[in-house]
Order: structure tokens, then sequence, then C-alpha cells
């Protein structure tokens, strides 16, 4: 099933997370999103648990930002994660590697 909007992305990023890959990571990921459905989002994963939030993490340990309709292209498999960064649509700061993990993580 095709995610619609941001929102819903990060909505559904706790019933999927995948605790087994989350093995020993004790990181945050700060989503900046803009255009249409522009926000704030950070995903902490600490202990096997996920938790999201709206809102601007102090410290994250990688900070991304897109627009919203590439991360929902992203999430829909419609864009690869590489190649939006390789063309500039996605900019990531801190851990980059951490950004690697998010498809292993949050298998949508």
């Amino acid at each position: 099933m095709e995610l619609s909007t941001v929102s819903e992305i990060f909505e559904k990023m706790p019933t999927v997370f995948n605790a087994a890959a989350a093995t020993g990571l004790d990181a945050v990921f700060q989503f900046n999103i803009t255009g249409d459905e522009a926000g704030d989002y950070c995903v902490v994963i600490k202990d096997g648990a996920c938790k999201v939030e709206k809102g601007v993490h102090d410290s994250p340990s990688v900070t991304l930002s897109l627009a919203g309709v590439d991360w929902l292209d992203i999430c829909n498999g419609k864009l690869d994660g590489m190649a939006a960064f390789m063309s500039g649509k996605l900019k990531a700061t801190g851990n980059i590697m951490l950004a690697q993990r998010i498809k292993s993580l949050f298998p949508l």
C-alpha cells in the first residue's frame, strides 16, 4: 500500500520498526521536511525501541533535509535514497552512515 502523506510515514514508522536491525543502536534521526507538507520530526532509537516526535531534537545523530514529495518517493520505492543524496534532493549532516540504515530499520 502506497503511503500518501508525510505525516502518514512518520505515524507508521513505529509500527514497522525492525528492532532486530537496531541492536546496539542509540541514535536520533532529525528530518526537516520542506514543501507542501513541511515539518520537523525526530526519530529516537534507543534500547531497541523507537519513538517519533514532531519538532527539533537538541542533538541529533544525523539530520536529513528534503522536500516532502521526495521523502514520499523514497518511502514508496520510487526514488533511491542514495540517488536523492547524490542529486542534491536530500541533504544530510552528521553521521550520514546512519541514513543508510533507514530502510532496514523501517521497512515501509
